[in-house]
């Protein structure tokens, strides 16, 4: 018969369990876990050539811990990422691709470094085709950052992320539930939405997290609920209804008849374009004819003479001596 298991053996079989490791480090020696050489390439613009050219050092260094290599082409203006032998963990390629797409939204070395921490993401918001108008996209592009950069400020520190308006884009970097909220906040700003109203409501859903006894409740009823004060409406036209009474006939009334229509009772459908120039020159000089006419008479008025004559004298009343 199989032994019972003892009641302090599972106990026994976990402590006797190595710790599993978050991380895979160079000094495992787990041999290669990639296949395949995987490569990812982005180009930068000319400005930042100088600058990549200083801190490539810095994040050569950096991949190299992680296995990936990395390649400066100044010629095509290109960075290049790719795993090698030493690639132990294969979510690195990964990390690398996002971290050469920071440097070339110039995002500072050391920041987009970071990228390479466990727990950290990054996210590439393209605002440039949320707004047709561009002085209306300039506008709206000012209010992310703020007065001083005091809007992206409270932003950064409310979503724990790091956050930088350049062009045409927006980059973040920091946890997956702040970079959600960043996109939000910048595509509802793009909207016509001001910033301020989802700092309110970041920092109220801020201080409820702190109450444990609201963690299973909804927060629908603490959150402000900001509607636009004019709202605009299309204008609807009076209806004016004729209520007297009128006989009842079964029959739907006649169709209103067509231009076409009008002109083929009149006759004016069957002539030829000579003829309704013609007879449209004919109308026209008779509506100038009338109001030449009318202007004459007008003038002629100034010059009527008054009627001759004095005033009528008025009768004294008789009176008795």
């Amino acid at each position: 018969m199989p032994k019972k298991p003892r009641k302090g053996d599972a106990d026994n079989a976990a402590a006797e369990q190595p710790p599993v490791e978050s991380e895979f480090k160079l000094d495992q020696k787990l041999g290669s876990a990639v296949v395949e050489e995987s490569s990812f390439a982005t180009l930068f613009p000319k400005y930042r050539e100088v600058y990549l050219k200083e801190a490539w050092p810095l994040v050569t260094k950096a991949l190299e811990r992680r296995g990936i290599a990395c390649t400066l082409d100044l010629i095509e203006g290109s960075m290049t990422v790719k795993t090698t032998r030493k690639t132990c963990d294969p979510a690195a390629i990964l990390d690398a691709r996002d971290l050469i797409k920071l440097l070339a939204r110039s995002v500072p070395a050391p920041q987009a470094i970071k990228i390479l921490d466990e727990g950290v993401a990054c996210d590439v918001i393209k605002i440039r085709n949320l707004v047709g108008n561009k002085d209306r996209f300039v506008k709206r592009r000012q209010r992310i950052l703020g007065p001083n950069g005091s809007t992206l400020k409270a932003l950064e520190l409310l979503t724990n992320t790091y956050i930088l308006v350049h062009g045409n884009t927006v980059s973040a970097m920091g946890p997956y539930r702040g970079l959600r909220e960043v996109r939000r906040v910048v595509e509802d700003c793009m909207a016509n939405i001001h910033p301020i109203y989802h700092i309110k409501e970041l920092m109220i859903k801020r201080e409820l997290a702190k109450d444990p006894e609201l963690a299973n409740e909804s927060w629908d009823r603490f959150l402000p609920n900001f509607r636009k004060k004019t709202l605009s409406k299309r204008r609807v036209p009076l209806k004016v209804s004729d209520k007297s009474k009128k006989t009842y006939t079964p029959f739907p009334p006649a169709p209103e008849k067509s231009k076409i229509d009008k002109q083929m009772e009149s006759g004016e459908y069957f002539l030829s374009k000579e003829a309704k120039d013609r007879a449209a020159q004919k109308e026209r000089k008779e509506k100038q004819k009338e109001r030449k006419l009318e202007r004459a008479k007008e003038r002629e008025a100034d010059f009527v003479p008054p009627e001759e004559g004095g005033r009528p004298k008025k009768k004294r009343k008789k009176t008795e001596a």
